[in-house]
């Protein structure tokens, strides 16, 4: 059984990674019905958070169905950083976890996110005030390390378990890469095989399939898997691993009437959480993920983007159901 804190997961949790404009509470809610064991907030800037900026606040949105969930902060100052940690304790989470991972030029040049690599100690202090405020387990997410001169994760890891975070997160490429080339989970296995480290070891990088999931949770033995840009328009990842690592066959991939299905329920709690003009358009960026690999569906797709009526989405929702599943077509899966 893995535990952050008493927090119980599982034996081998499905962590859905959290992303800026993408892991709100409508997509939470379909990836929790889908199968992920811990979710996490959008990154929340602490700047934003103690100055109550709007967008900021509404970040802090969980709801009891979506536990455990942790609120994630990102933030280069150590002050505002523990004042964040306050409000963001105070919106009841079932833990922290701080962002010294994000690579972005709008987090990374401003000394928050994966900027934090570059300088450990600041690092410790900071993530060391926020576990003493905490009224809960604080757990954090990074990388490798700046470049590949500086992969200096092991250190992290060691230190920060040393003052008090009870889980740590581990995207197997550095800052440099951003988000390309292979993700490399050599240390990240490493960091779980060190005899020194007794905290959770969760890895996160190109995990797309089921079969890659059995394969590095084999080969590098960490104690489950954080899944971000896979499950985008596709939370049926999680139960599809789930059942590839019990049973060692594929589930069945869903239809298109599941996939219409799942975009409308999605699309329901946008519009209710956000207001119905916001919830419309911010569903907008999930279209093309939902019916990836369609033939022929930009005329679909252009029709979606630009109507700003509920009731001629579900429309041409119901015509894409109806031509595809007529056509017995399939979306090619990754």
């Amino acid at each position: 059984m893995v535990k952050i804190g008493t927090i119980e997961l599982g034996d081998f949790p499905l962590l859905l990674a959290p992303m800026e404009d993408v892991s709100d509470p409508p997509f939470r809610a379909v990836c929790k019905k889908n199968g992920a064991d811990l979710m996490y907030t959008e990154f929340i800037s602490s700047e934003g958070l103690i100055r109550d900026a709007k967008k900021s606040l509404q970040k802090l949105d969980i709801f009891e169905y979506e536990r455990p969930i942790g609120i994630q902060l990102f933030g280069s100052e150590i002050d505002s950083m523990r004042e964040a940690a306050a409000i963001a304790d105070s919106a009841n989470p079932d833990l922290i976890d701080i962002n010294y991972g994000c690579p972005v030029r709008q987090v990374a040049c401003r000394g928050a996110g994966a900027a934090l690599l570059q300088d450990i100690p600041k690092m410790v202090e900071m993530t060391s005030e926020i576990v003493k405020i905490a009224t809960r387990p604080v757990t954090v997410k990074t990388r490798l390390g700046w470049d590949d001169n500086t992969k200096n994760v092991m250190e992290v890891a060691e230190r920060l378990q040393d003052i008090g975070i009870q889980a740590l997160t581990i995207h197997g490429r550095t800052r440099a890469q951003m988000y390309k080339g292979d993700a490399d989970w050599t240390l990240i296995g490493d960091i779980k095989n060190n005899q020194r480290i007794k905290i959770p070891i969760f890895g996160n990088g190109d995990i797309d399939t089921p079969e890659k999931a059995l394969e590095y949770k084999n080969r590098y033995g960490v104690d489950g898997i954080m899944i971000g840009r896979a499950s985008i328009g596709y939370p049926w990842i999680f139960n599809e691993i789930k059942h590839y690592l019990k049973t060692g066959t594929p589930l069945a991939s869903p239809t298109i009437a599941d996939r219409v299905a799942v975009c409308k329920e999605h699309l329901d709690f946008s519009m209710r959480w956000k207001s119905n003009h916001a919830g419309i358009v911010e569903m907008r960026r999930h279209y093309t993920n939902y019916f990836k690999g369609l033939p022929h569906f930009k005329e679909y797709r252009l029709k979606l983007v630009t109507t700003y009526s509920y009731e001629e989405v579900i429309k041409i929702l119901n015509e894409i159901d109806k031509k595809y599943s007529e056509m017995e077509i399939s979306p090619v899966i990754f």
